[in-house]
């Protein structure tokens, strides 16, 4: 496993009980509920994706793990793992077939790589999964002042932000916020405006136990880039996490996207690569 990734789940830790994880979710496929530890239960009310337990392949050089998705007109996903040289091959064909029998109008395979391999390898079509811990404390200090949303003096004005920011996530996470379902998102003001934004900031414990920073949504408005926002910000989610007893977070960056640049620079660990694409 180049990559630790367990289908419907997401990335983990490499120390992790992977296979007591890929256990529980295949016996979970078909329920329609999350396993305690499922990050995604936190904007749905029922686990929209599964196992397709019956059609697991599995033989001593491949292993192709299928999975529905249930949102968006329905998503096959094959998950490639082996040294086959021919696992990509199988997989997209067991995906279209799949999709096909399902009436799923996405066929997708995922693929992994270790983090040793070139990051042309993954332009494109993968995101790079990093690790920040939180054993030698937050990092460096925010350079910048944080207002947490709850407490802008006009909170109308991150609807602004949101409806400039929806390709990023901003508009539905505003939605969110609004009903009172999330946890503190923290905003960064450049002359009273809302420049940029990092949230939720929420916790949650992991199969062994360990609190966990979940992954936020987070952007800086494009005028106000480049002077050190996106970095702030960062910085301030970490320091969150700290105070609020986190052990690590997980996150999966675009890569060479400017999330990707940042995190990289700001001292977390690559585990690999996770590739997807349609066939």
């Amino acid at each position: 496993m180049p990559v630790p990734y367990v289908p419907t789940l997401g990335p983990v830790r490499r120390d992790d009980p992977l296979h007591d994880l890929s256990e529980a979710v295949v016996q979970n496929a078909g329920t329609d509920r999350f396993l305690p530890w499922d990050k995604d239960q936190r904007w749905f009310d029922t686990k929209t994706e599964h196992v397709m337990a019956d059609v697991i392949e599995h033989d001593r050089g491949l292993t192709l793990i299928p999975t529905l998705a249930e949102r968006a007109g329905g998503v096959v996903k094959v998950h490639v793992y082996g040294t086959a040289t021919d696992g990509l091959s199988a997989g997209a064909d067991l995906a279209r077939k799949l999709a096909a029998a399902h009436g799923a109008r996405k066929a997708r395979i995922v693929w992994f790589l270790g983090p040793e391999k070139p990051d042309a390898y993954a332009h494109g079509v993968g995101t790079r999964v990093q690790l920040k811990e939180f054993t030698d404390g937050p990092g460096a200090e925010p350079n910048a002042r944080m207002v947490e949303y709850k407490q802008l003096d006009v909170p109308e004005r991150f609807a602004d932000f949101a409806v400039q920011m929806a390709d990023d996530g901003s508009a539905f996470l505003y939605e969110q916020m609004r009903a009172g379902t999330v946890g503190s998102v923290l905003t960064v003001l450049d002359q009273g405006t809302v420049a940029g934004a990092i949230g939720p900031m929420e916790t949650m414990s992991d199969a062994a136990g360990r609190a966990r920073l979940l992954p936020q949504y987070f952007g800086v408005l494009p005028q106000y880039r480049g002077v050190g926002h996106g970095r702030a910000l960062w910085r301030a989610a970490m320091h969150w996490g700290h105070q609020h007893g986190a052990a690590y977070q997980l996150l999966q960056t675009e890569v060479g996207g400017a999330s990707d640049r940042l995190c990289t620079a700001e001292g977390l660990t690559s585990l690999g690569f996770v590739n997807q694409c349609d066939v």
